[in-house]
């Protein structure tokens, strides 16, 4: 479970992101976060990712009460929580698996689990066949998919995903969202930052808008806008 109480985000420029956010997003959901560029989106999924804080109320991520979280179980904290950007963030001189294989690095695995448990997932995002090739020579797509396999290796059980196909042809877009989909349906969270339009109107699911950093709808099998 994912639960916001009273969050308020403002920067040191003043600017406030995130105003008196109430949410609380129950295990196995999927969820889409809408509205347009500024209006908290990204800095929420950076709240509960506990890549940022809040200036004012509480997370509550399972048992971790953000407020009172000690340094040293945030590692603990994100390994339950696996995150797509839209940047990918790949190392481009790196195989395909080894893209995936470093994000159990921290983890003490053997190498047969950790091959074991890269390849079950490069099998589920449909990349098995490129496993050995340079992340820097598949497309746009398929680095996507290596972003997405990389962040559920682990079997994370909640999984956010930050404008995941702002770089995508619309194609490729629908291929994300299903596979985003399939995920979910493996008893994984999923909430989604995202300006598609057609794919949140066509694929639905809870819609949460924000504006101005104000949550202004929540609403069950929504559409991107009332």
């Amino acid at each position: 479970m994912i639960r916001l109480k009273g969050v308020s985000k403002v920067f040191s420029n003043g600017l406030k992101a995130l105003d008196t956010i109430e949410l609380t997003i129950q295990k196995n959901e999927f969820v889409y976060l809408v509205g347009p560029s500024g209006a908290g989106k990204s800095t929420l999924l950076n709240l509960i990712f506990r890549a940022d804080v809040p200036s004012t109320g509480d997370i509550i991520i399972d048992h971790f009460s953000l407020n009172n979280i000690r340094k040293s179980q945030v590692p603990y904290l994100r390994r339950s929580i696996g995150v797509v950007f839209q940047d990918f963030k790949l190392l481009p001189k790196r195989t395909v698996f080894e893209n995936v294989a470093f994000a159990l690095q921290f983890f003490n695995y053997s190498r047969a689990r950790i091959r074991r448990q890269v390849t079950q997932v490069l099998e589920l995002v449909g990349l098995e066949e490129k496993m050995r090739q340079l992340s820097s020579e598949l497309s746009g797509g398929e680095q996507q998919r290596i972003c997405i396999a990389r962040a559920i290796v682990n079997n994370p059980p909640i999984l956010l995903a930050d404008e995941p196909t702002g770089n995508l042809d619309p194609d490729t877009s629908w291929d994300i969202m299903r596979l985003l989909s399939k995920i979910n349906s493996r008893n994984t969270t999923v909430v989604v930052a995202t300006h598609n339009e057609g794919i949140v109107n066509s694929i639905r699911k809870r819609v949460i808008a924000l504006d101005n950093g104000k949550m202004i709808r929540d609403q069950e099998l929504g559409v991107y806008t009332p």
